[in-house]
């Protein structure tokens, strides 16, 4: 089993910056691959930001340019800086690790953070 547990998320005003963090704990292996992904009221969980398993990263193309994943392996951490946030950006982010194991996909999750964007 994988716990993730998240932290760093509030209320900013439009523009401003936040970082989250997530630590991973429990079972972690080498391949897996860490993420964010936010659900917005009324709307689907959707990708912000992941690393792929082959190291590069993928971003929403509305966070392009403003957001940024890092990761420190030593710590199982995976963090997200998010610059220039916009209402839009307001939504529960969740810290996801992705696991490929004899052809499945497992989704561990985090039990969020709410991110709230409003002057």
């Amino acid at each position: 089993q994988v716990q993730l547990v998240e932290s760093g998320g509030g209320l900013v005003q439009p523009g401003g910056s936040l970082r989250l963090s997530c630590v991973a704990s429990g079972s972690i292996n080498s391949r897996d691959t860490m993420g964010w992904y936010r659900q917005a009221p009324g709307k689907q969980r959707e990708l912000v930001a992941r690393f792929t398993d082959g190291g590069t990263t993928d971003y929403a193309d509305s966070v392009k340019g403003r957001f940024t994943i890092s990761r420190d392996n030593a710590k199982n951490a995976v963090y997200l800086q998010m610059n220039s946030l916009k209402p839009d950006d307001t939504a529960v982010y969740y810290c996801n690790v992705h696991r490929v194991l004899l052809l499945f996909d497992y989704d561990y999750w985090g039990q969020g953070t709410q991110v709230t964007v409003s002057s």
